[in-house]
């Protein structure tokens, strides 16, 4: 049969091509070859070369047509892939160098059942010092001949020195030791008087540090008060009014330091002054410190990057980066294959072999 010898002579000299080429083709390649070469039959009769050529065309031209949408679709892939390795880089890169810079806050309560006494520094000026005691449970008994000196059973001590941001003033401390016992409230009540004055508003500044036993041994107690007045803040309470405050200590641990803040919370009751009239042009002070709760606020500032898992994460989309490279190096060798495999095709289209 002249038709069935063409094609079996067609494939050995397919073979040879594949040897010379050093590019051997699988078994389904060498079916594709057969299935595109081997006419079929019709009604018995083996069909000519003219009807090959003429059903082959709309085949390749699917196949080539797919071959082309599914390369598009690897490239698009590949394409993905190697934007979200790098985007997964650039977020790694930047959430590690904001966590960095930028330490979150760890809170934490410590309950005691005593603090250590605060220095309670108060700045009366002209105004003087009647009384100063200490009471517990948050009990204040009556008053008793308000405006007159009464008992003292308070530590105290007086400092003078010039402050740190009037250079000229020479300024006046009363630094009280602060309550300690919170677990039976203990708290101090002081109490001033001051004559008439010229100025339009009457109040008391105070400000409160950390240690009262620091100032006692330190060297220098004016130096002493200076720091102090440059690093903790100033509160007042006014002339007529008892003014309650409760204070609660918070510690901040940094990096290389610690820092002590007083908080507070303060209430205001009116006076009801019952003194005579003539008594009653020398202005009267109340205050009361007491701690708020027996919890101690402990703040640190934690460092949440975590470099380890930073390089982890980095080492995993460089992993992907070389996937991507290596899913594009595998796609361009497949290109080029189907295009010599392509050209192969079209060449025995051209050269028909008689």
């Amino acid at each position: 049969m002249p038709g069935t010898g063409r094609s079996g002579y067609q494939q050995f000299n397919d073979d040879d091509y594949d040897d010379e080429e050093g590019n051997g083709q699988s078994q389904d390649s060498f079916d594709e070859i057969d299935e595109d070469l081997v006419p079929a039959e019709a009604n018995g009769n083996i069909t000519g070369g003219d009807d090959l050529r003429r059903n082959s065309p709309p085949r390749r031209f699917s196949k080539t047509c797919l071959k082309n949408v599914f390369t598009v679709l690897l490239i698009f892939i590949y394409l993905v892939l190697t934007a979200v390795a790098i985007f997964l880089a650039y977020q790694t890169i930047s959430d590690f160098l904001d966590k960095l810079s930028q330490p979150v806050m760890s809170v934490s309560y410590k309950e005691v059942d005593s603090f250590p006494p605060p220095g309670i520094a108060l700045f009366p000026d002209d105004a003087q010092l009647l009384s100063c005691k200490h009471h517990y449970h948050d009990y204040i008994p009556p008053l008793v001949k308000p405006g007159t000196p009464q008992e003292v059973d308070c530590e105290i001590e007086e400092v003078t020195y010039v402050g740190p941001f009037t250079e000229q003033k020479k300024k006046r401390a009363v630094v009280v030791r602060g309550p300690s016992d919170v677990k039976n409230k203990e708290l101090i009540f002081m109490q001033f008087s001051q004559n008439e004055t010229q100025e339009d508003f009457s109040a008391i500044s105070y400000m409160l540090f950390a240690k009262f036993s620091d100032l006692i041994e330190s060297a220098n107690k004016s130096e002493f008060m200076r720091d102090c007045e440059r690093n903790y803040s100033m509160w007042t309470f006014s002339g007529g009014f008892r003014t309650w405050v409760k204070m609660s200590l918070v510690k901040t641990s940094g990096r290389n330091n610690e820092a002590v803040e007083f908080r507070q919370e303060s209430g205001v009751v009116k006076f009801n002054d019952k003194r005579p009239e003539v008594e009653q042009t020398v202005q009267l002070f109340f205050v009361v410190f007491e701690w708020r709760d027996p919890y101690m606020q402990e703040i640190r500032l934690i460092v949440t990057a975590n470099p380890w898992s930073s390089v982890g994460i980095l080492c995993a989309v460089f992993m992907a980066l070389f996937k991507a490279a290596n899913f594009a190096k595998l796609t361009v060798k497949w290109i080029i294959k189907m295009r010599k495999r392509h050209l192969k095709n079209k060449a025995r289209e051209l050269n028909p072999i008689n």
